[in-house]
């Protein structure tokens, strides 16, 4: 070997060895708090005779710092928002002109940071009081999943389709479809309680240990199935809640007032409703006190939209109860297609003479009596002259369309008003031309007198208990006419039990003797006066019975 080539040879394992025992530099730098941080606040809609804004409640904050990396929000109004690049939009929804603390934290590199304070003095015009005693009751009050309704967790569309862009159309639960599983059961255990402590309203969720993850979230409870899983997680803590006015695409449709509230709860500190979907902005579709639907946009995908029933009733799933075995949904109709009644689930009773009860209405196909308009339908009584009578309406039934035998029928109703009004969703024997009434058997589901405003009849009629000796049970529901509640009867071969939002009113024992074992078809209609209407306002000009859907399980 060369002398030059042993000479280069050691050269390079000098090198070498000179960079193997080089020390590695794991150090960040510099570890030095942000300095110069400075926070500006501009108050939307601000003018020298508006000084606290427009009463949107509205402020857009900016903060600077050098060496800052992010940013958080901490507001006295015990909510807080991260913002990396330190630029975020807040809404106060206090009413009336309120000033808000607002802490700043600059963070820097390894951890460390500067704070700063600033006021805000805003007004806010937007409240919902009503919303707040809805889900508090004035105080505490609990909420949990509606397991037992169609519908209770389900996705659809989030964009302009005034159509379908505020309802599941993707996908809908069937009543207590994620019991009985591991990877989903545990959805059923959530109890969600909201609260007012001052005038600040509280929410806590308690998952029972574990919480129903979407499968693009699950990575948040260390779950990796690629799947919607029940996953470990902690939920304890109460969350603030604060509620702002809806922007969703579902306000900008024609008919959006009869599609939501407009009412969103933010929740603070990541809180969510029971179903993980990265999102903690809930829009409330409807609420009265005992139900609750919701619409929330999915975290990192804007196209899709969840919606969420509650009840202030805990779900119960017995096996020994009807319920259980009448969950396949048989026949159904949304009302999501404006225009005439589905002439393929619906016809019509026309004509006038009081149907055997002194009516004063003349029933009829007419668009301005009936008609299926923005999610619903509406069966509307009149003051009109129309076929002899005084006052016009319409009755639909599925007869000769759709009968059936034992089963859960769910009606989603608004009710009308009016000394005089009579509204009625029922069933009547399929064989009552050749088995006349009452052999063939009536069952009414909802019966509602505007001249006792709120009180619901449930009612069956059958020999020996028929007209004003029938079999009836009635109880008195707050907000039938300004709010949706759920009208339901469950028909088994051992009862026909009626139900308003899952509130038993009335219960009958069946049996062979009695005609409720053979097919019935259903009857919405809006009646006028009558032996059981009673005497009609002078005042009354039209009124409305609205329906979001009709489902029949069996």
């Amino acid at each position: 070997m060369s002398k030059n080539i042993i000479i280069k040879i050691v050269s390079i394992f000098t090198i070498l060895l000179m960079t193997g025992c080089q020390k590695d530099d794991y150090t960040f730098g510099s570890i030095d708090s942000p300095t110069n941080l400075t926070v500006t606040a501009e108050v939307i809609g601000k003018t020298t005779a508006a000084p606290n804004g427009d009463g949107s409640g509205t402020v857009k904050f900016t903060a600077k710092a050098d060496g800052a990396i992010s940013y958080k929000y901490v507001y006295s109004d015990g909510t807080s928002d991260n913002a990396p690049n330190g630029v975020i939009t807040k809404r106060f929804t206090k009413t009336g002109v309120n000033t808000y603390t607002v802490t700043v934290i600059a963070s820097g590199k390894g951890g460390v940071s500067s704070t700063t304070t600033t006021d805000v003095t805003v007004k806010s015009d937007f409240s919902d009081a009503e919303a707040v005693q809805f889900l508090t009751g004035g105080t505490s009050k609990k909420w949990y999943w509606s397991a037992s309704e169609a519908g209770h967790l389900g996705v659809g569309q989030n964009d302009g389709d005034a159509t379908k862009n505020y309802y599941g159309n993707y996908y809908s639960a069937a009543p207590w479809e994620k019991a009985g599983s591991p990877t989903s059961s545990c959805l059923y255990e959530n109890e969600l309680t909201f609260s007012l402590e001052g005038d600040q309203l509280k929410f806590q969720l308690n998952n029972g240990g574990a919480t129903f993850f979407n499968a693009s979230f699950e990575s948040v409870g260390g779950g990796n199935s690629g799947s919607d899983a029940c996953l470990p997680y902690d939920t304890s803590g109460k969350k603030s809640v604060s509620l702002s006015p809806s922007e969703s695409v579902v306000m900008q449709n024609p008919n959006h007032a009869t599609q939501t509230r407009g009412t969103v709860m933010n929740f603070s500190d990541g809180g969510f409703m029971g179903y993980y979907i990265g999102q903690s902005s809930y829009e409330i579709l409807s609420i009265t006190a005992n139900r609750m639907v919701v619409r929330a946009v999915m975290g990192g995908n804007s196209s899709l939209a969840w919606y969420h029933i509650f009840t202030t009733t805990k779900p119960s799933q017995t096996p020994t109860t009807p319920d259980k075995d009448y969950t396949k949904l048989v026949w159904s109709d949304e009302f999501n297609t404006d225009g005439a009644p589905d002439s393929a689930k619906w016809g019509y009773d026309l004509g006038n003479g009081g149907f055997g009860n002194n009516e004063k209405q003349n029933y009829t196909n007419s668009s301005t009596n009936v008609i299926v308009q923005g999610g619903n339908l509406k069966i509307t009584a009149k003051k009109e002259a129309s076929g002899g009578s005084d006052y016009s309406s319409a009755r639909i039934k599925s007869e000769g369309k759709f009968a059936f035998t034992y089963g859960k029928v769910e009606v989603r109703a608004k009710l009308p008003t009016g000394g005089g009004t009579w509204p009625a969703i029922w069933m009547l024997g399929a064989n009552y031309a050749t088995n006349a009434w009452p052999a063939c058997g009536e069952i009414d589901i909802m019966e509602h007198v505007g001249n006792s405003q709120d009180v619901i009849h449930g009612t069956l009629h059958y020999p020996g208990h028929s007209g004003g000796s029938a079999n009836t049970g009635s109880k008195t529901i707050a907000n039938v006419s300004t709010e949706f509640h759920i009208y339901k009867t469950i028909w088994s071969p051992e009862a026909v039990k009626i139900y308003v939002d899952d509130e038993l009113i009335h219960s009958v024992p069946n049996d062979a003797s009695l005609p409720f074992n053979k097919d019935f078809f259903l009857i919405l209609n809006v009646a006028m006066g009558g032996n059981f209407g009673g005497n009609i306002d002078a005042a009354f000009t039209q009124s409305s019975m609205e329906i979001d859907y009709v489902r029949v399980y069996q």
